[in-house]
């Protein structure tokens, strides 16, 4: 998949294309249900396959009060369409140049003249253009004027009262419900970050494990321990994960991430690791002693192993 850093990085050749646009945050099925419809028809017509999205949340900049956290960053969001198979993401920088263009505007300039744009698949709640003026009628409209149509792709509603989307998925990771949120995603909700120096309490109580820099990257869920894994340079390892600030010591920062690596004693110090949370095993708990935590740590790593099928170490 090509990667296109705003419109000066499309080529003046670009083919003509079949075109989707939106925040795709999360890259959820919601998502892929369009994305399928736009690989399907670029296929059948030769089309070039292109995903149109944003380097923020458009509310970032239009109302930061009311900008929910992002499942994903822009690269972990580049990464999961990259693995749709599209060919191209034209990332635009959504400042108010963008914010500001009227919505024929946007059709002309982007899906026009830039994408050169024969279909074009929206959700139906696809707002476009200056104080999002433009919805899927006018998009419509356009379409007619500048020669392409536009398909309205029906909301993925798995439970057959609530349509996928990304406010669902935020509130399923907020109750530490990986499982749902991994049904509703298409894959495994996960966090990207370098792995930094912590207090090494875990290693002097015989489980090591990697902490994450608070900067990482993705939306953190609900704190608590999860069984899932950790992948270093492509290499993916079973673990034992820690959310937050382990209330049995004093000091520990709000939202660490550690995962225990199972099984393995391996140097991960500034990697950058991906840890995904398969399944959510307790919460969070202050232990009166050294002890009993490391009894819940033995119990917390046999749940894992059989989460995640593993035979019993």
């Amino acid at each position: 998949m090509k990667v296109l850093n705003g419109l000066g990085a499309v080529p003046a050749d670009w083919p003509a294309s079949a075109v989707s646009i939106g925040k795709f945050d999360g890259v959820h099925a919601g998502h892929r249900a369009v994305i399928g419809e736009l690989k399907a028809h670029a296929t059948r017509e030769g089309l070039a396959a292109v995903v149109v999205t944003f380097d923020r949340h458009p509310l970032a900049l239009l109302n930061p009060a009311k900008c929910p956290a992002e499942l994903v960053s822009v690269q972990q969001k580049l990464d999961l369409l990259g693995e749709t198979g599209i060919d191209a993401t034209l990332v635009l920088a959504f400042d108010t140049a963008l914010s500001s263009l009227p919505p024929e505007d946007f059709v002309r300039g982007i899906l026009v003249d830039t994408l050169h744009a024969r279909h074009v698949m929206v959700g139906r709640d696809f707002r476009f253009g200056a104080r999002g003026a433009g919805d899927a009628d006018l998009l419509t409209e356009l379409g007619h004027r500048y020669g392409f149509d536009v398909r309205l792709i029906d909301d993925v509603m798995p439970h057959g009262e609530r349509r996928v989307s990304s406010t669902w998925i935020r509130e399923l990771l907020s109750a530490g419900d990986v499982r749902a949120a991994t049904r509703l995603l298409g894959h495994t909700p996960g966090v990207r970050g370098v792995v930094v120096h912590g207090a090494a309490r875990g290693r002097e109580l015989g489980f090591p494990t990697a902490n994450l820099s608070p900067e990482a990257e993705g939306l953190i869920p609900a704190d608590g321990v999860y069984a899932g894994w950790l992948t270093d340079n492509g290499e993916r390892y079973p673990a034992a994960i820690s959310i937050g600030n382990n209330p049995t010591f004093d000091g520990v920062p709000q939202k660490q991430v550690e995962a225990y690596v199972l099984d393995q004693d391996i140097d991960l110090y500034d990697h950058v690791v991906e840890v995904a949370f398969v399944e959510h095993i307790r919460g969070m708990v202050a232990f009166t002693g050294i002890e009993p935590l490391i009894r819940q740590m033995q119990d917390d790593v046999v749940k894992t192993r059989a989460i995640l099928n593993l035979p019993l170490g």
